[in-house]
């Protein structure tokens, strides 16, 4: 059998395990990743490869700062506050038709700039927003649409794990990715705002407006949520002028976090220790995902089978955006049916190669793949942040929820599509951060 049949069996291999025999995707990958490394060299080879990406691993000094960041994130997340973030974007756009839906989202931004986490953004918005857009007769559709789209935002906002391990993964500077991270994901934001102003300007009695708060009382909201201020700055520019590296802006974020939360006793022993247990489970979680994937990686490589492949793309008669174009179907394909994270570590070995060799820039790959995975968390049949608002609003179904997603969806093909044709989106802010510090 060639190189490349004995790839292609591997992968074949790969997707019947998770989906018919429901294989945990980190030990899927590690097991397709060995046996076909052996099959190709020796057994020897195999297990020698095995213990030397477990040991590099779980001994690099880079990979330390998925942790912290996970950590910073839970702090944020068990000291509550969501709940003052929320606060002040209602202040501030509660007051016109859909605010409360707008103010959401953007309290959803927010969170994510620090949480980082899908799930743990949907969990708390849906228990501090969703009551109060109840309370003001919000069409519910609109209401949980709008919790689960901002709730997305987690992984592309930074500081992002999946932006982390895409840079560790592609030999990418982190900052980097993180600076193209907020380009894409303010202008998801916005647009997913817009989105709530159209459907309400369509249909007013389905976003009724709020009360109006004075200026001094918007001003005081907004201030009042001055932590999330200081750890986004301290993380972003701390990392732009060099005073830390990333894994220590993990460490000094987190320790920050947890300071703040002491200092204001919103953070109790009780939720330090959750915050704890919840980063190691998540941490776990993560650096044995990226294991899977380096061993699978491994394996691909000798097989030759991304080379193969971006050599084939590359001679093609066809424009380099109709590839790009399959490559984005397969990612919102494969996003719906498996953990982001997860499908960006199988995939990242194979089509990285073929997106470098067709000229398109790394960094604007590394973030667009992430905006476009992030549909996964909304589409069904996984929908993993939907399942969460779902069971967070016990009051309503999942087919609602659904629904209300059905809204947004269209909003975020069509970011997909802008952030392509004008790339500058995500690439300008770091091209320009990095003119800046020349």
């Amino acid at each position: 059998m060639s190189l490349t049949m004995i790839g292609i069996t591997g992968i074949i291999a790969l997707v019947a395990m998770l989906f018919l025999l429901a294989t945990p995707v980190s030990f899927a990958m590690a097991v397709v990743g060995f046996i076909g490394f052996s099959a190709v060299t020796s057994l020897d080879a195999g297990t020698s490869m095995v213990s030397t990406v477990l040991w590099g691993t779980f001994s690099k000094y880079s990979f330390t700062l998925i942790p912290l960041f996970i950590f910073m994130g839970q702090i944020v997340f068990h000291s509550g506050v969501n709940q003052k973030l929320y606060n002040a974007a209602y202040k501030c756009i509660g007051h016109i038709s859909g605010g409360l839906a707008m103010a959401t989202i953007a309290a959803c931004a927010a969170f994510a700039s620090i949480c980082g986490s899908n799930t743990a953004t949907a969990a708390t918005m849906t228990t501090v927003a969703y009551p109060e857009m109840k309370k003001y007769k919000y069409d519910s559709m609109l209401s949980l649409g709008s919790i689960a789209c901002g709730s997305t935002l987690g992984v592309v906002i930074p500081p992002s794990v999946v932006l982390i391990i895409i840079g560790l993964s592609t030999e990418q500077s982190v900052t980097k990715l993180f600076y193209g991270g907020i380009g894409a994901g303010l202008f998801v934001s916005l647009a997913l705002v817009l989105t709530v102003y159209i459907i309400c300007r369509v249909n007013p009695a389905g976003g009724p407006a709020g009360p109006k708060f004075s200026f001094k009382e918007r001003i005081t909201a907004l201030l009042s949520a001055y932590e999330m201020i200081i750890l986004f700055l301290l993380v972003i520019l701390g990392l732009h002028f060099g005073v830390f590296t990333p894994t220590e802006a993990g460490a000094v974020g987190a320790f920050l976090a947890m300071l703040l939360g002491i200092v204001q006793r919103n953070l109790t022993l009780k939720g330090l220790i959750k915050a704890i247990e919840e980063t190691i489970r998540a941490s776990c979680m993560v650096i044995t995902l990226v294991a899977g994937a380096m061993i699978f990686g491994r394996f691909l490589a000798v097989t030759r089978i991304p080379y193969e492949l971006a050599e084939w793309v590359s001679s093609l008669a066809v424009p380099s955006f109709v590839v790009m174009a399959a490559i984005f179907s397969l990612y919102i394909l494969g996003g719906a049916m498996m953990d982001s994270l997860g499908l960006l570590l199988i995939t990242i070995p194979i089509f990285f190669p073929v997106a470098d060799k067709l000229g398109y820039d790394p960094l604007w790959f590394g973030v667009i793949i992430t905006v476009i995975t992030t549909l996964g968390a909304i589409t069904p049949p996984v929908g993993a942040t939907t399942f969460v608002v779902g069971a967070m609003a016990k009051d309503e179904n999942l087919k609602t929820v659904f629904k209300g997603v059905l809204y947004f969806i269209p909003t975020y093909v069509l970011c997909i599509i802008l952030m392509t044709a004008f790339p500058k989106i995500i690439t300008l802010l770091p091209a320009f951060m990095d003119t800046l510090i020349k």
